[in-house]
């Protein structure tokens, strides 16, 4: 079989694949099985991008979004206690809005695909290709050298994004109990358990009660 017609049948298979899946994602009642047909979407869109030779992208959907991002969506989805009958009240009420939607995002996407077709072969050759390397290779050398300064400042502007995320969310709460460690450490095991004797005695008998040893 010629290798193009291989790549054209699995380009085909892997969209099918990811389309099902992402109709399985917004029509499943189990919002754990919504999620594992996210999942699905997640690494046959993946398939795609390596079709395209795009190796780092393929990667990083998998590692960052199936490996990290998708199973923490998962272990909240099961925790959490879901009224799915709730969820599901107004669909129908809203479905001919989210259809509209639907079709104009899909009619925006394929004017900037066709746009993008229409200017392609003024982007010239693939650099990757002309190096004679990798996509991800080439786009490693390309970030750590030519633009290493914004790929700095980039990480730069998300760790400072994070650090006030944190600040915003950290406030002292007066109904909230905290532990401190310095005081668990002072604790005397003598002010915290008494030991009570009791006199053994059968079931069936009365006991006694005894008074406190001083």
């Amino acid at each position: 079989m010629n290798p193009q017609t291989l790549q054209i049948i699995c380009f085909y298979a892997f969209s099918l694949v990811a389309v099902a899946a992402a109709l399985s994602v917004i029509t499943l009642k189990n919002t754990v099985h919504a999620v594992l047909a996210l999942v699905l979407t997640f690494f046959s869109a993946a398939c795609l991008w390596l079709l395209l030779d795009a190796e780092f992208l393929a990667l990083a959907l998998v590692v960052v979004y199936v490996g990290a991002v998708m199973v923490l969506f998962l272990f909240v989805v099961m925790m959490l206690d879901i009224d799915l009958e709730k969820m599901h009240e107004g669909f129908v009420k809203f479905l001919p809005v989210g259809v509209i939607v639907a079709v104009v995002m899909l009619a925006e996407m394929l004017g900037l695909i066709g746009v993008r077709a229409m200017h392609a072969r003024d982007l010239g050759a693939d650099p990757a290709a002309v190096a004679g390397v990798s996509n991800t290779a080439w786009l490693g050398q390309a970030l750590y050298t030519k633009f290493l300064l914004p790929f700095e400042v980039a990480a730069l502007v998300l760790t400072v994004g994070l650090v006030a995320a944190v600040a915003l969310t950290l406030r002292e709460r007066r109904d909230a109990r905290y532990e401190s460690a310095s005081q668990q450490v002072k604790v005397d095991p003598r002010d915290r358990v008494r030991i009570v004797k009791m006199a053994a005695a059968r079931p069936d008998e009365p006991t006694a009660p005894q008074e406190p040893q001083p």
